[in-house]
């Protein structure tokens, strides 16, 4: 099997430090560097244009349009070069480039069309991560399996990933974040092509390296959008695109799960003002309707996490 040709996408902002590093320790396997210049402040592209690696291609972008911008224009440039894998880096230094290799071997050998590190698979360097950065990743984590239908993923905040080339044609632009929602509007996205997506252990690496990621921000502004997200999508796959067991476990369980609340929180109230107790049966009437309601909703559940994509489609495309 021949080597895929791979291209390694760098979106870049004051980077100036550090860029010179992460370009100069990607090994010799990746044909192309692409280094994205977000318009950056700093010396960055000056930086990249002197370095003397011939796979360096330098993109500027005339204004500041953040990381998820920045990173498509990159993949735009991998493609038009002839990547067959398009792998993204931050220009922080904090990607390890000794795991890229394992990163894209699920796409070479054809049992994925995405990869991403997961930096929570290893607890020993887990523990060098900042505190609230690991606290809002497991939660956002979470959201994330919800929206996108990726259960078996986690750290979706995570920036190292690798694409199998054929899908960036095929990614919708207008549904991916120019932000540090980035990466998770990605699975959104790949969510909606039945994309496969496959976590790869890698750990996070830690040096003192300012991060202009706020764990605060994204706590506060990733979990409206996700619910967003999460409505949408089971709207469109289990009531638009198709009607399954999903689909009535979710409508009768709901309804079940409401008549039951609306009873028992009716006669509750009805009780206390007219300080008689309630009678077995008009308990068991909002008990067992909660009930059943709250198992079909878990059976939903479980055949949702059963439905992950499992067949990769850059094949097919």
């Amino acid at each position: 099997m021949p080597e895929p040709v791979i291209a390694v996408v760098i979106p870049a902002y004051r980077a100036e430090e550090t860029i010179a590093a992460v370009v100069g320790g990607l090994p010799a396997t990746v044909r192309y560097v692409v280094v994205v210049d977000d318009a950056s402040p700093d010396a960055t592209a000056d930086v990249v244009r002197g370095l003397a690696d011939p796979r360096v291609h330098l993109v500027r972008l005339d204004s500041n349009r953040g990381v998820g911008a920045a990173t498509i224009a990159g993949y735009d440039a991998a493609v038009s070069l002839g990547a067959e894998i398009v792998v993204k880096m931050d220009a922080d230094d904090q990607m390890d480039p000794r795991h890229l290799p394992r990163l894209v071997r699920p796409i070479v050998r054809g049992l994925a069309d995405y990869t991403k590190g997961n930096r929570f698979l290893h607890s020993e360097e887990l523990r060098t991560m900042p505190r609230g950065r690991r606290a809002a990743s497991a939660g956002l984590s979470f959201f994330t399996k919800l929206a996108s239908g990726y259960w078996a993923v986690f750290d979706p905040a995570n920036g190292y990933t690798a694409l199998h080339a054929s899908l960036v044609p095929e990614l919708d632009r207008s549904r991916l974040a120019d932000g540090y929602f980035f990466e998770t509007s990605m699975l959104l996205e790949l969510g909606r092509l039945r994309a496969v997506v496959q976590d790869v252990a890698i750990p996070a690496r830690y040096r003192g390296e300012r991060s202009s990621f706020s764990s605060r921000r994204a706590a506060g502004e990733f979990p409206p959008r996700l619910l967003s997200a999460t409505w949408r999508r089971i709207r469109r796959q289990y009531f638009v695109q198709d009607f399954t067991p999903v689909s009535l476990f979710l409508v009768v369980g709901a309804l079940f799960l409401l008549f039951g609340a609306a009873w028992g929180a009716y006669h509750w109230a009805e009780s206390i003002r007219l300080g008689v107790p309630a009678t077995t049966g008009t308990v068991m009437l909002a008990v067992v309707p909660v009930i059943v309601g709250v198992q079909l909703l878990l059976q939903a559940i479980a055949q949702d996490i059963g439905n992950v994509p499992t067949r990769p489609i850059h094949d097919e495309t």
